[in-house]
């Protein structure tokens, strides 16, 4: 079998090829490595247990006897401390967990301080 005399030219051009194709691939075509995939994965995952969450917290808070009270305080507090507010009176506090998730004592919070207008 004869190799052609040009073959370092072939291999340098495939070489060449395969990296362009990564570069592009990776830039512009969305290609993601494994452990990012993971990572954005939990991280949608975790998002979706705030959403589905949040109004449950919020449902629990405003089935107290003084919500009313209670949330124009929580108006009154910062933007900041407002999670902490709700994560302390333990209505993001979820039955069976031990401790309050501060994503969804904040989302509890902003849905409670800011509330959703009716659409006319």
């Amino acid at each position: 079998m004869e190799m052609p005399k040009n073959i370092s030219t072939l291999i340098w051009s495939a070489v060449g090829g395969a990296v362009l194709s990564m570069a592009v691939g990776f830039t512009w075509g969305g290609w993601v490595t494994g452990g990012t995939a993971r990572k954005d994965s939990a991280a949608a995952a975790h998002d979706a247990v705030v959403v589905a969450l949040a109004p449950i917290c919020v449902d629990r808070f405003k089935r107290q006897d003084d919500a009313a009270t209670k949330i124009t305080e929580l108006g009154k507090a910062s933007t900041w401390d407002r999670g902490n507010v709700i994560a302390k009176s333990g209505f993001a506090t979820m039955p069976g967990a031990k401790d309050a998730d501060s994503d969804v004592a904040r989302a509890c919070a902003e849905i409670l301080a800011n509330p959703a207008t009716p659409k006319t």
